[in-house]
């Protein structure tokens, strides 16, 4: 069974596989901020310290909503994001919820040679 250890709240728990991070957090108390559940507001950012390779793939919701600059730095939101199969941990701050949450999510754009 996988593990989140939630850094701040300095809480580990064993979770199911394809667990979602979020929900995880509300169900046994992890602490990880949110308000929405659905990706739109973003306050669920969290950085990835351990395990990234055990976390299912940015969706392209996520993608908008971050920025490629935050993907990149390993930052992910709760509720888009699933524990698959190993141990994880997560930390969160509040300055960089600060700036995820007034984020207008980014349009992706196609390329004139994708259309065909």
């Amino acid at each position: 069974m996988p593990k989140i250890n939630f850094i701040n709240s300095n809480k580990v728990i064993d979770v199911p596989e394809n667990s979602s991070v979020l929900r995880m957090s509300l169900r046994y108390d992890g602490e990880l901020p949110n308000r929405c559940g659905g990706g739109i507001c973003g306050n669920c950012v969290f950085k990835i310290e351990e395990g990234a390779e055990y976390l299912d793939q940015v969706k392209t919701h996520e993608r908008r909503k971050l920025g490629d600059e935050l993907v990149e730095k390993g930052y992910r939101l709760g509720c888009q994001t699933f524990v698959i199969d190993g141990d994880i941990a997560i930390s969160w701050n509040e300055e960089t919820r600060k700036e995820v949450v007034k984020r207008k999510p980014e349009k992706h754009r196609v390329s004139p040679q994708t259309i065909k």
